[in-house]
């Protein structure tokens, strides 16, 4: 306790700050050592991040409202999202701008990677802001690297920092209010700045009133006079901003939803450990208690029901690193030698050192691979808009919340997509639907949509599991339960001109063929281009996304190059009228509308 009290009563030192070691006489060199740290770092972070942008997992629902709402305000258009996604008019307007200024959603392929790139360069800026910070606090220049090397390269880092979550940009304004705090010399137009600071940060997320009792607790050690301004300034800003602005500015958080605090931590176990141990062992520590009161203050946040753990993640997530580098560096100049100028550690400090770098590694083995960066940076969305561009361009479309955003990114008109919240009592008319997998629990919010969806014909299918997307059309008549079966006449059908003497088809047509997975138009078409000249069928091509939706092969490609073919298929008219016939060098490949008219193969019906 006695090396306690001289850390922080050292005359002419903030009491905020740790006890650095005597210096060497080169401040130059090192401040180019700091230099070449920190771009070292940058560039370590910002490279992981791009790698890990698009990892499909884990996921977070609530991070599509928050997307639609940046491409919203962007662009002047009105949405109201599903719900549960909670409020952030200040978070939205920050992600907006970035967007925009940036062009980021016309060079992105989604608009979740567009989003995704302002958290981006939001973690960036906060490594940089947290090696100030360590070293204001009085860290060294290697403490303050393994702590920035923390966040940067931790697995669970990564995939938390990807998301588009509004406590991201929350947690910058905290760091760069505690840096202005933690300024030598500070004046009273840093001091003001920290306040603004702070209430950015409160307006981004409610979350991040848990910092302002460290934050005020730093001042008050440095010059209480200057803590009451900043208190005053504060609370004239936050009085405004949830009293008359409240409509305006007040935030409020998103349901709870998964991932839960045991996913994200699978990813990096070590980092909870670690983090825990360091932050009780820091109220020990009179220069770091005020960081471990915030940090144990949000712990305690991930108890309260209903409170987001995602969000009280992305807060917690560069607070612990500091604090688990400041304790360790307490801990070894205990150890110090009596002579200062005898640097040698012990045998206990390098084997202590071995031990954290091999359970940090261990965790990091697994959370790496866990983590599973995608290679496609389009993802099922993007397939179901092109799908949708070629066969139902212009229509309207009942959408969820990350549809909404995809579809109004491509272009499609924003009056012509019907989000769920229009359904509060009757849905709008609509011709088509597109829902993701994850967006399923909307529906028993909004029963209207259940209601619109409980006759659609599921018409494509994207993706898998909880990233599949869905495209259903609407209003289609109900099935006739006393009609001969479709999937029957269309069996027996393929069979017969398989087996036909003027019909070659290659293996694989013949299964699909065999299997009743055949348009009843080419069926119908090709029995009868084979009674005016032999057939060769290369295959039947599959339209991405309608084969997991059970709908039949409506293309097929013909091996030949006479013409006749082609001929024959463009001068089909009404119901046997393709909407294409194109001349490929593999041959010509016909390609039907959705949705044959049913009876055509009647014949087919009965064994």
């Amino acid at each position: 306790m006695a090396q306690h009290s001289r850390e922080t009563t050292d005359p002419g030192r903030s009491p905020a700050t740790l006890p650095e070691p005597a210096g060497t006489g080169f401040p130059a060199a090192h401040r180019l050592l700091s230099l070449d740290i920190v771009l070292a770092l940058l560039a370590l972070a910002g490279g992981l991040r791009v790698l890990y942008l698009a990892a499909p997992t884990p996921a977070l629902p609530a991070e599509a409202a928050n997307v639609a709402h940046a491409y919203a305000l962007g662009h002047l258009t009105p949405f109201t999202d599903a719900g549960g996604a909670g409020v952030s008019p200040f978070g939205w307007w920050q992600l907006s701008a970035y967007t925009m200024l940036s062009g980021a959603f016309g060079r992105s392929a989604t608009a979740l990677a567009a989003v995704r790139e302002t958290l981006l360069v939001a973690a960036v800026l906060g490594v940089v802001l947290l090696w100030f910070l360590a070293r204001r606090l009085g860290l060294t220049r290697w403490a303050s690297a393994a702590a920035v090397l923390l966040l940067a390269a931790s697995p669970l880092a990564l995939g938390l920092q990807r998301l588009v979550v509004v406590e991201h940009l929350a947690a910058v304004w905290v760091l760069a209010a505690l840096v202005l705090i933690t300024k030598p010399g500070a004046r009273i137009r840093h001091d003001a700045l920290a306040a603004a600071c702070l209430l950015a940060a409160v307006l981004t997320s409610p979350l991040a009133l848990v910092f302002l009792p460290a934050a005020g607790w730093l001042l008050a050690r440095r010059a209480p006079a200057r803590a009451a301004l900043v208190a005053v300034l504060l609370n004239l800003g936050l009085g405004l901003a949830f009293g008359p602005l409240a409509g305006a500015l007040r935030p409020h958080l998103a349901a709870a939803t998964r991932p839960s605090v045991a996913d994200w931590v699978a990813l990096d176990p070590a980092w909870a450990v670690l983090s825990t141990v360091a932050l009780v062992a820091a109220l020990a520590v009179t220069s770091l208690r005020p960081f471990a009161v915030s940090g144990l203050l949000l712990v305690a946040a991930l108890l309260v029901p209903g409170v987001p753990d995602t969000a009280v993640l992305a807060l917690l997530l560069p607070l612990t690193p500091l604090v688990f580098a400041a304790v360790v560096q307490t801990l070894a100049r205990q150890r110090v030698p009596a002579h200062r100028g005898d640097t040698r550690r012990g045998p206990g400090a390098v084997l202590a050192t071995g031990i954290l770098v091999a359970v940090v590694a261990a965790g990091w083995s697994y959370g790496y691979p866990a983590l599973r960066p995608s290679p496609d940076r389009g993802g099922p969305l993007v397939d179901a808009q092109n799908w949708l561009r070629t066969n139902a361009s212009g229509a309207r479309v009942l959408v969820d919340d990350s549809s909404w955003a995809e579809l109004a990114k491509a272009g499609w008109p924003t009056g012509m997509l019907v989000p769920p919240a229009a359904c509060a009592a009757t849905c709008p008319p609509a011709d088509w639907a597109v829902f993701t997998t994850g967006a399923t629990g909307l529906r028993s919010r909004y029963p209207a949509v259940e209601a619109a969806l409980a006759d659609a014909g599921v018409t494509a299918v994207f993706g898998a599991g909880d990233q599949a997307v869905t495209v259903s059309r609407l209003g289609l008549p109900a099935a006739d339960p006393a009609a001969p079966s479709e999937e029957s006449a269309r069996t027996h059908a393929g069979a017969a001109l398989a087996a036909s003497a003027r019909i070659t088809c290659a293996p694989d047509a013949v299964a699909v063929l065999r299997a009743g997975r055949v348009d009843p138009r080419l069926i119908a078409t090709i029995a009868a281009l084979a009674a005016l000249q032999p057939v060769r069928v290369t295959a039947f091509p599959a339209v991405p996304g309608e084969d997991p939706a059970g709908q039949p092969r409506r293309r097929v490609l013909l091996a030949g190059g006479d013409g006749g073919a082609a001929a024959f298929y463009a001068g089909q008219r009404d119901l046997f009228r393709p909407s294409s016939v194109a001349e490929t060098t593999g041959g010509v490949l016909v390609t039907y509308p959705l949705f044959a008219p049913p009876g055509l193969l009647v014949p087919f019906s009965s064994p």
